[in-house]
């Protein structure tokens, strides 16, 4: 982890708390002293220095994530020399769409715009208050995470009322802690369930405006 702002710190302490070896580096030494027991290594470091990233051992690690939030040019650079070093998965945390197009020339493998995608997501659930999450699977797919309303309550999955007309996919459901499979269509819902949901965007969102319409 190159860079360990409150991005940076958050995934870096989150993998680490998961039992992944995790080195983190920044340049203010304040910062890498308040991580170092907490990571596996933690070093002072230059992003922008090829040699100070290959003598602090970053090319030994499978994937790295450059989370330099607002230097520009020092994202850059970190990302072209953690690509030369070797590594094999490189994510980077993006600035601007404008960024992005940089970074996408230059070969990064994930890039990342932490703003705009949690701007997404919470608009995704301010939009419907029985969305509690979502994830998108890529080509317009996305799986949805919905609470169950009470008109819903009995309604066996498989009914072909249920998902009629939308063109999605009920994967299952999380009831008090249990995945319970919806496999055959046979699972009646219990009002609160968590229903998982595959499809495209629009037939989801109307899909959970409707259910929204009869809570």
């Amino acid at each position: 982890m190159i860079g360990l702002g409150t991005f940076g710190s958050t995934v870096a302490t989150e993998l680490a708390r998961f039992g992944n070896p995790v080195m983190g580096v920044d340049l203010d030494d304040k910062i890498v002293g308040r991580y170092a027991d907490v990571l596996s290594e933690a070093v002072i470091a230059d992003g922008r220095d090829e040699l100070a990233l290959r003598e602090a051992g970053v090319g030994n690690y499978d994937v790295a994530l450059v989370a330099i939030g607002e230097d520009l040019e020092a994202n850059i650079l970190c990302s072209m020399n953690v690509k030369m070093l070797g590594v094999k998965a490189i994510w980077v945390k993006a600035l601007s769409k404008t960024h992005h197009r940089i970074l996408s020339k230059i070969g990064v493998d994930r890039i990342v715009l932490p703003e705009q995608e949690v701007g997404q997501h919470i608009a995704q659930m301010l939009h419907n208050p029985l969305v509690r999450d979502y994830v998108s699977l890529g080509n317009g797919f996305h799986v949805v995470d919905l609470t169950v309303p009470e008109p819903l309550e009995g309604r066996a999955v498989g009914d072909v009322k249920l998902l009629s007309g939308y063109d999605l996919r009920a994967l299952g459901a999380m009831r008090e802690g249990e995945f319970l499979s919806c496999e055959g269509g046979e699972l009646r819902l219990k009002a609160g369930d968590k229903l998982l949901v595959l499809g495209r965007r629009a037939d989801l969102r109307r899909f959970g405006d409707d259910l929204l319409d009869e809570a």
